[in-house]
């Protein structure tokens, strides 16, 4: 690694200031059902759910950096300007929508990025359509994936609760800390695989590796880089994940991260890239609108919805002005 062009070492060093921010802005995702029904403090919440981020990639396989790193792009075409152009404007994006409490997409922004960079710079040959119509299907249905169970595991749990005393909210709120590390486990698997995606497409556009596949060093370090942060937290998001929709209680919180691990892992083990916020957010709703329509307060709900609509197109207008500055150095 430590032999690699000072061109290459940057491009790492981008994608891991991405995979950080991805923890940081996603850490919310996972843990603020969690937080606001009181099953555990923050600090705890966080500092397990990180570890269990690290291990996640190493459990489950590299399908989704495969998808992203060799089936959407040509990576034998692209260039090191293409990577660091989407890379910058996914990480400005991050910042932009950290700052404004927008639990914006991650997934969507590096998407966005990679597309708009590469057409600038090798025309629209150098997409893959049947790579990108399978990265678009995945983001596009996952939310909707997510609704639907949740409004189905939500009415499940409340009927089977029924036969028990109010005391069970116990049980919900003990189990919440289990479905939290498996939504963990899944947003280390998902997420960090676009890191790792990325820097190997990288690592092919350099000649450093012949063909596509992922190094055990460069999923350590996506899968370190994501950890640290989510364990650094996005309170912000927090806020707006956690109590904006409706007042969490235990059995919210339980059924939402229930719902979220499930439909993560599942799109994990296809090659799916899903956005963990897309997937929790409906998650929530689904699960708060098992109940009854108007608990969600669908206004805020429409505000996430529009970063969701404009992520991509304003990703990749971002990348395609970075790509054409970069062309300069390139």
């Amino acid at each position: 690694m430590f032999d690699l062009p000072l061109t290459v070492l940057v491009l790492i060093a981008l994608a891991l200031v991405f995979d950080f921010l991805n923890g940081f802005h996603d850490s919310s995702n996972i843990v603020a059902t969690m937080i606001a029904s009181r099953a555990l403090s923050g600090r705890q919440a966080l500092a397990i759910t990180a570890a269990a981020e690290f291990i996640g990639p190493f459990l489950f396989g590299v399908a989704v950096a495969t998808t992203i790193g060799h089936e959407v792009l040509n990576d034998e075409q692209i260039k090191l300007s293409v990577t660091m152009s989407a890379l910058v404007a996914a990480i400005v994006w991050n910042l932009i929508t950290w700052y404004l409490g927008i639990p914006s997409s991650s997934s969507h922004a590096l998407v966005g990025g990679l597309l708009g960079a590469a057409i600038v710079e090798s025309g629209f040959g150098v997409v893959k359509m049947t790579g990108l119509t399978k990265v678009l299907i995945a983001l596009a249905t996952s939310p909707l994936i997510g609704l639907a169970i949740g409004y189905i595991v939500m009415k499940a749990s409340l009927f089977f609760a029924r036969p028990f005393p109010p005391s069970i909210n116990g049980f919900f709120k003990r189990t919440q800390i289990v479905t939290a590390l498996a939504l963990a486990l899944s947003h280390g698997t998902n997420d960090a695989q676009k890191t790792m995606g990325v820097i190997t497409m990288g690592l092919v556009s350099a000649d450093v590796l012949e063909t596509f596949q992922v190094p055990i060093w460069v999923i350590a370090l996506s899968a370190g880089a994501i950890a640290l942060g989510t364990w650094t937290g996005g309170w912000r998001l927090i806020k707006t994940l956690g109590g904006k929709f409706y007042k969490i209680r235990p059995i919210h919180g339980f059924t939402a991260q229930l719902t979220s691990a499930g439909v993560i892992l599942g799109a994990s083990f296809l090659g799916g890239p899903v956005s963990t916020t897309q997937v929790v957010s409906s998650a929530i709703m689904g699960v708060g609108s098992a109940e009854r329509l108007s608990k969600v307060r669908w206004g805020v709900a429409g505000n996430i919805v529009m970063a969701w609509i404009t992520t991509i197109p304003v990703s990749a207008a971002m990348a395609a002005l970075v790509a054409l500055i970069l062309r300069q150095w390139f």
